[in-house]
């Protein structure tokens, strides 16, 4: 190969891809374990383990293409958008797997997170306290009890691979385990409420909105932060930014 992509990079861990050939790069080696563990459990298309040597972790590359990404551009038919939200309902009916999931912390725990995350940005001046506050009581509505599913934990739309109407491949596994099955479908469609109810259609069960509302704001308020201070940008459009002045 005479190229290699570096697909993320910061400072907890690190992709590349060489050729077909994906390469994790973790120091933390539970979040290893835990990535390989749900792939190995998940009812749905999934890379295959080449093999690991820590801190490194070998997968394919799945074939398809994603449906957008967040801050650009949505493709793919509604069909699409409904065969990755019954590929969704899959994961989330399968056996529940052994571990609590980033999308499982209770709603004690959230509340303590998401009150100084909120605290944090109005104090760096990062965001106004308007927009904080009314985003805050918008993501109340997420901290509720909600029965354990098994969640990907960070189904975002550049983690869901297509070729048409058929699902290929989910990806990035690290954050999976049991957790609330609302988080991965707010998860999900972030960004893109105009592709929420193709992609409820095809989970084929009642949904309560307001929680995956709520989860948009929750979700939002909590990366803002951690994205500016790893390179990211959450104020471009699109992004989280612009999701917490659309929930205004």
């Amino acid at each position: 190969m005479d190229e290699v992509q570096v697909v993320v990079a910061h400072s907890e861990r690190a992709t590349l891809r060489v050729g077909d050939v994906f390469l994790k790069v973790d120091a933390d080696q539970a979040r290893i374990d835990a990535e390989v563990e749900a792939m190995s459990l998940a009812p749905v298309p999934t890379p295959k383990v080449l093999w690991r040597k820590p801190p490194v972790l070998a997968i394919t590359a799945v074939p398809g293409a994603t449906l957008g990404r967040l801050g650009g551009p949505a493709t793919g038919s509604s069909a699409a958008w409904a065969a990755a939200g019954a590929a969704l309902r899959k994961l989330h009916d399968a056996p529940l797997p052994p571990r609590p999931g980033r999308a499982g912390r209770s709603a004690a725990a959230l509340t303590a997170e998401l009150d100084d995350e909120c605290g944090r940005l109005v104090a760096s001046g990062l965001l106004p306290v308007g927009l904080v506050a009314r985003n805050r009581r918008a993501a109340e509505a997420a901290l509720r009890p909600w029965t354990p599913a098994f969640t990907h934990g960070d189904l975002q739309i550049a983690h869901v691979f297509l070729d048409g109407d058929e699902v290929t491949g989910i990806i990035d596994w690290s954050e999976a385990g049991r957790g609330d099955a609302l988080y991965d479908l707010a998860t999900f469609t972030l960004g893109h409420e105009e592709h929420l109810d193709d992609v409820i259609a095809g989970y084929g069960t009642d949904v309560d909105l307001d929680v995956i509302h709520a989860w948009w704001s929750l979700r939002s308020l909590l990366a803002v932060r951690w994205l500016a201070e790893h390179g990211f940008d959450p104020f471009a459009p699109g992004c989280e930014v612009d999701v917490l002045r659309s929930r205004m």
